[in-house]
């Protein structure tokens, strides 16, 4: 009976074990009938697998070289396919004077979810104005396309990066946004525009304190004291004064890859002739484009050190670069698009100031390319130590401009978005950048983990099969072995009981 049962448990168990070895791809150990067969197969997996690993690499690299334009901002953030899990990476691609503006690097990151603006006293949670007065590191997004429209002066606190990328963001109304005695602020990929005069009411700038407010300018960034600066990427135009004004000693400041259009007095950058502090002020202007209907101060400087590179001058009404109170004026590879009117070829103006008296300031064109009968009167000495503090970024050939500024303004898609009655400008690209999105959740605008979801990922939901545990493999062995030891050692041992 007892070889009976084993022979059907060992006939029932090796079925079992060659489904399961079937079914897990096992095979039990033993040589294999041509071993050179297996040792050619292994060979021709392993070099198959480096092919496809240097078909890979190479891929890899014409993905990467495809994506680079020369520009290193975009190329320094743009290019990692991974950017929209990475995006305080930005704060590390700043070019220039203001290379060192952290904005909220290491800081948490804030979901704008509400685009209200009704309270400029006590904001809701939630809302861009109730962000950017945290006294905290904030790494401001937004989920969705957004019409923010201001009803006072949106004021900064310091250490704050606005971060529009992925989403068309629009910022009008009152004010619209003031930098002021702050630092270490980035403004990127959103789009500036119709900011008109407001104020003379209460208006908070910080969790602990609001205070009266006078009239505003209707700038539409008005940097004002401050340091560590950098406008990137966003379209600016239709203000009521300035598109972008820095004054009363702000300095440390880039502005870069932006769109300007449509607009009167462009940039200010100085107080006036006689305030002091403007005169260690620093600025970079690189790779941006000045587009159509402007017609001023691209920009017009008082004091300071302005180093003009790379960018793209479309076209002006009366001049470009513009300036009083001896500023010191760097002008390197830029291209500069005379308009048709032949009184207004000239790319610089001393304003209210005799020749006299600008014979001696720095202003330098090196590299430039003029167009349509542009030209750029220099003056000063033409040594380069006049220039140190006025440069920032070594020059790219003014030859790739097109390259170079081909991606400026607010990234993204442009014309109407979801019925808020946007527009896009003549001059806009519509861009894809709609990689995913960010997940808001009740967070009441504050998140801190990792809130970006891919939805592109591709990735698989099928799990592979889990293999045959260690412990149920030598149970599977153990009990044919058994049953072997009771057929063939176990009756020997009745044998010898018997005889003894």
């Amino acid at each position: 009976m007892l070889t009976r049962t084993c022979i059907a448990l060992i006939s029932l168990l090796a079925s079992f074990s060659l489904a399961k070895a079937a079914y897990l791809n096992l095979t039990l150990p033993g040589q294999h009938p041509n071993p050179e067969e297996v040792v050619q197969e292994v060979h021709r997996k392993v070099n198959a697998s480096v092919v496809r690993r240097e078909m890979l690499q190479v891929n890899q690299r014409e993905q990467f070289s495809s994506c680079l334009t020369g520009n290193p901002i975009d190329d320094c953030w743009k290019c990692d396919p991974d950017w929209p899990n990475n995006r305080q990476r930005l704060a590390d691609c700043a070019i220039g004077f203001g290379q060192y503006a952290l904005g909220g690097k290491g800081g948490e990151y804030y979901i704008v979810t509400d685009s209200s603006d009704d309270d400029a006293v006590n904001p809701k949670p939630g809302t861009l104005r109730y962000a950017v007065i945290q006294p905290e590191p904030l790494w401001i997004v937004f989920p969705s396309n957004m019409l923010i429209t201001l009803n006072q002066e949106l004021i900064f606190n310091s250490y704050k990066t606005l971060d529009g990328r992925g989403a068309n963001v629009h910022i009008t109304g009152g004010g619209c946004i003031t930098l002021q005695y702050i630092s270490n602020v980035i403004i990127h990929n959103v789009h500036i525009h119709h900011c008109v005069q407001s104020g003379n009411t209460n208006v908070r700038s910080s969790p602990t304190h609001y205070g009266y407010r006078t009239k505003s300018d209707g700038d539409g960034i008005s940097i004002f004291g401050s340091k560590d600066i950098w406008v990137d990427h966003c379209s600016l135009s239709h203000c009521k004064d300035g598109l972008i004004d820095a004054v009363m000693g702000s300095t440390g400041i880039t502005i870069s890859n932006n769109y300007f259009s449509n607009h009167n007095e462009v940039m200010l950058l100085g107080h006036s002739d006689d305030y002091l502090p403007d005169s260690g002020m620093q600025v970079t202007i690189a790779f941006n484009h000045f587009g159509e209907n402007l017609v001023q101060r691209m920009p017009r400087c008082r004091r300071g050190y302005i180093h003009v590179v790379n960018n793209d001058f479309t076209a002006w009404e009366m001049y470009a670069i513009g300036g009083s109170g001896n500023p010191t004026i760097n002008s390197q590879g830029n291209r500069y698009t005379a308009p048709t009117n032949r009184n207004a070829k000239e790319v610089t103006k001393r304003v209210d100031t005799g020749e006299g008296q600008w014979r001696g300031w720095n202003w330098r064109s090196e590299g430039d390319i003029m167009v349509n009968g542009a030209f750029f009167v220099a003056s000063g000495v033409g040594v380069e130590i006049k220039y140190e503090k006025a440069y920032s970024v070594e020059p790219k050939s003014a030859v790739l401009i097109d390259q170079l500024i081909m991606h400026a303004g607010a990234l993204g898609v442009g014309g109407r978005v979801l019925g808020l009655g946007l527009w896009m400008e003549k001059g806009d690209l519509a861009r894809d950048n709609n990689l995913g999105k960010w997940n808001t959740g009740p967070n009441q605008g504050f998140d801190s983990g990792p809130d970006y979801e891919d939805e592109m990922s591709g990735s698989s939901t099928n799990m592979p099969m889990l293999p045959l545990s260690s412990t149920s493999t030598l149970f599977t062995f153990f009990i044919p072995f058994s049953c072997l030891l009771f057929l063939y050692i176990i009756p020997d041992l009745h044998l010898i009981a018997v005889r003894n």
